[in-house]
């Protein structure tokens, strides 16, 4: 019957809307209760007497949040200065005679500077190359420019791409592509992640959404069109 029929499409449309809605908050308070219960145990390290557990007559959720904040803030400060600098080049010469710990130090060092550059060639350049044929595409990350012997056996600019793999971005691939190959985007890195994440079921909400249909109209070699919300309710 038509009635039965519609009356299971909306109990199965509202459970849907309620499982989306649920799931999503339920996941994000879940996260943070554990970041908040783990974030106090650093004051276990302190001793008694400067314990804010044996100063403070009540608890407080997130202190040690705060307290982390506020140690790598005053840090940062110290660093930027030129004896803070020092101290921070010779600890880091000791750390790079160290054979097993030099490499990881000096990786995780690289990847943060990468990702919070502020000179334009960290994540925040997303590009479209053709991975792993010709034909299909793939979203990636400019990380910097090819130097040194890559540069020198290539006979065209080569740049650096960290190809991030679905749903975990962490992982990936580390790819040395012709900045002929490479097609630029304009979505942020943050928008690019949503969809690499998601597996491109999440699209950005400022309205910039895949055009389904410019692969016919879209000449080889060049990326598919974009188009916005409000261009496709003109349609």
């Amino acid at each position: 019957m038509p009635f039965l029929k519609n009356l299971k499409h909306r109990i199965r449309g509202y459970f849907i809307t309620g499982l989306l809605t649920v799931v999503p908050l339920s996941f994000t308070v879940y996260v943070i209760s554990i970041i908040l219960k783990n974030s106090d145990r650093i004051f276990n390290l302190l001793p008694e007497p400067y314990n804010p557990k044996h100063l403070i007559p009540f608890p407080i959720p997130g202190l040690g949040v705060v307290v982390v904040v506020l140690l790598v803030f005053f840090i940062g400060v110290l660093v930027r200065n030129y004896v803070g600098s020092r101290i921070v080049e010779f600890g880091e010469r000791i750390v790079y005679r160290i054979p097993l710990v030099r490499p990881i130090y000096s990786a995780v060092k690289q990847l943060l500077v990468a990702i919070f550059s502020q000179t334009g060639e960290g994540f925040e350049r997303v590009v479209l190359i053709e991975y792993p044929r010709r034909g299909i595409y793939a979203l990636g990350f400019v990380t910097g420019v090819s130097r040194g012997e890559v540069q020198e056996m290539t006979e065209e600019r080569v740049l650096n791409v960290f190809l991030p793999t679905t749903p975990n971005p962490t992982s990936g691939f580390y790819l040395l592509v012709p900045e002929t190959d490479i097609i630029p985007l304009k979505i942020s890195v943050e928008d690019a992640f949503k969809l690499i994440i998601s597996g491109g079921l999440v699209s950005s909400q400022d309205g910039l959404i895949w055009n389904g249909n410019a692969r016919r109209s879209t000449p080889p070699g060049e990326a598919p069109a974009l188009i916005t919300v409000d261009e496709r309710k003109g349609d």
